[in-house]
C-alpha cells in the first residue's frame, strides 16, 4: 500500500474535524486538495474510509483502522524528527480538551499541582465545544476531554465504542449579578424573582443550549448581550450588562463587581463536569493528570 505523510495527514485532521471544510482551514489548504488527498488514500487503500453526509463526514469501519495506523505511524514520524533535532521525545506528554465551562477554573489549578508533583509530563491543552473535542478524542488527537454536562447526563456521543466517562464534580447552577444590581443585597433569590431581567448568554455549541439564561422561566427571556467566552459573559455582568447562570465550579473565578447567588424554588438545578477518553487503560502521564483534575474538581 503506498500511501503518503501528507495523505495521513489530512485524513486525520478530516477525521478530526468532521469536515472537509474545517480541515482545509486547520491546514491552511483548499477543500479541493483536502478532497484529492483522501481519494488518494482510499485508492491506495482499495476501500471507503469516509462516509460522505450533509452534516460532514464519518469514519467508515475501515476509516476507523486506517486512522489508529495513521496516527501510530505519524507519532513515530515525529518523535524521530524530535530526536534527530536533539530534543527529548517527550514520553510524558498528554494531549487534554476542554469545554470554557468546565475547564476554565479546573484546568489551570490542576495543572500547577501537576507541575509539582510530576514535573516530567508536558501537557499541551485546547478549548472547544463538546461535539468537537469529543470527534479529536475518537481520532486520537486528544487523549483526555474535559466537558461539562446538563441533566439528562447523557454519554458525550453515540459512537462506538463507547467512551469512557468519569464524573469529576457535580454541582448547583449559580446566578452571577452585578454588586449594584437590586437582587444582589442578598445571599439568594427566589426563581419568581429572575422574571422581567435582562441577561448576559453564550450562544450554543451544542453543550447545553443558550448557555447562561436560567433554565426553566416562564417567559421570553431579553437577551442583552452574547458572548461564548465566560470571562467575557462575568465581565458584562460586572458592567451592568445583565444577569447570567454559572456552573459553581466558576464562583472562583468572577471579577470584582459581580456578586454570585444561590436560586431557591423551581427544579434543582445541577450541572457535572466529566472527563472522557477513549476505553482501555490509561498511560500512567494520563492516569497522573485525570488524579489533578479529580483533586482540582474536589477544592471547588
Amino acid at each position: 500500500m503506498d500511501v503518503s505523510l501528507v495523505g495521513l495527514r489530512v485524513f486525520r485532521e478530516a477525521a478530526e474535524h468532521g469536515t472537509l471544510t474545517a480541515a482545509a482551514t486547520a491546514l491552511g489548504c483548499t477543500q479541493s486538495a483536502v478532497s484529492r488527498q483522501i481519494a488518494a488514500l482510499e485508492r491506495a487503500t482499495g476501500t471507503a474510509l469516509l462516509e460522505r453526509r450533509r452534516d460532514g463526514v464519518r469514519l467508515t469501519p475501515a476509516g476507523h483502522v486506517v486512522l489508529r495506523c495513521a496516527v501510530a505511524a505519524l507519532d513515530q514520524v515525529d518523535a524521530a524528527r524530535r530526536e534527530l533535532s536533539g530534543l527529548p521525545a517527550q514520553a510524558g506528554a498528554v494531549r487534554l480538551g476542554w469545554c470554557t465551562s468546565a475547564g476554565a477554573s479546573l484546568v489551570p489549578a490542576a495543572l500547577a499541582a501537576l507541575r509539582r508533583t510530576h514535573p516530567g509530563i508536558t501537557v499541551t491543552t485546547r478549548e472547544g465545544g463538546t461535539p468537537a473535542l469529543v470527534r479529536a478524542l475518537r481520532a486520537d488527537a486528544l487523549d483526555l476531554v474535559l466537558l461539562g454536562s446538563a441533566p439528562p447526563f447523557g454519554p458525550p456521543d453515540t459512537g462506538s465504542p463507547p467512551l469512557e466517562v468519569r464524573t469529576l464534580a457535580e454541582r448547583g447552577l449559580r446566578l452571577a449579578v452585578p454588586a449594584a444590581h437590586p437582587l444582589a443585597g442578598a445571599d439568594s433569590v427566589d426563581v419568581a424573582d429572575l422574571r422581567g431581567h435582562r441577561w448576559v448568554a453564550g450562544a450554543s455549541s451544542g453543550e447545553d443550549g443558550l448557555v447562561g439564561v436560567w433554565p426553566g422561566l416562564d417567559e421570553r427571556p431579553e437577551i442583552a448581550h452574547t458572548a461564548r467566552d465566560w470571562l467575557a459573559k462575568l465581565h458584562l455582568v460586572a458592567a451592568g450588562g445583565g444577569l447570567t447562570a454559572v456552573p459553581a465550579w466558576l464562583t472562583g473565578a468572577v471579577p470584582p463587581g459581580v456578586r454570585v447567588l444561590a436560586v431557591r424554588g423551581g427544579p434543582r438545578e445541577r450541572r457535572r463536569v466529566v472527563l472522557a477518553r477513549l476505553p482501555g487503560p490509561p498511560p500512567e502521564p494520563v492516569a497522573r493528570l485525570v488524579d489533578a483534575l479529580h483533586a482540582a474538581a474536589q477544592q471547588r
